[in-house]
């Protein structure tokens, strides 16, 4: 069984993180979706709360594929919370160039690490390309309308954080 690891902060999920989430499903039999804490990004929404809405988002996507949702404090190195959860292959989402710049250093960061584990680019479907969790916060701060980018459950949610 191939297992692979989608890391991220998810703060929020978005629409774009969603599509990453479903087309991994096609590449693994396993798919854990790793929520880190990150403390430096400053997260508008709790550990639990970030948990909690990928639970119900990715709910009709898991009932196709193994998923798994884990809580996990990436103050740890992300190669040994792959080597955790049996992940031969770590899954990331690609917006634009300036992600892969830095993408690609921690490949091989990685890579040097365990070379066993694999690194698999997912580029964002063309319609989800400008989708950034950052941005997302940043519209919804300044009332404006945050639908096309997050589902509605999540758009409520970041209301109320901003109400």
């Amino acid at each position: 069984m191939r297992t692979g690891l989608y890391p991220g902060t998810f703060d929020p999920l978005t629409v774009g993180h969603l599509d990453i989430i479903e087309r991994a499903c096609t590449l693994v039999d396993r798919l854990v979706i790793g929520v880190a804490i990150n403390r430096d990004k400053g997260p508008l929404f709790t550990l639990e709360e970030r948990v909690e809405m990928i639970e119900a988002e990715a709910a009709p996507i898991a009932a196709r594929c193994g998923i798994e949702i884990v809580a996990y404090p990436f103050e740890t190195l992300l190669i040994d919370c792959a080597r955790e959860v049996g992940a031969s292959v770590i899954i990331r989402g690609l917006r634009a160039v300036s992600d892969f710049e830095y993408e690609f250093q921690m490949v091989g960061m990685n890579r040097a690490l365990d070379d066993t584990i694999e690194t698999v680019f997912l580029m964002a479907d063309a319609h989800h390309q400008a989708v950034a969790s950052r941005l997302v916060k940043e519209i919804a701060r300044l009332g404006g309308d945050i639908r096309p980018f997050v589902t509605e459950p999540v758009a409520k949610a970041l209301t109320a954080k901003f109400a």
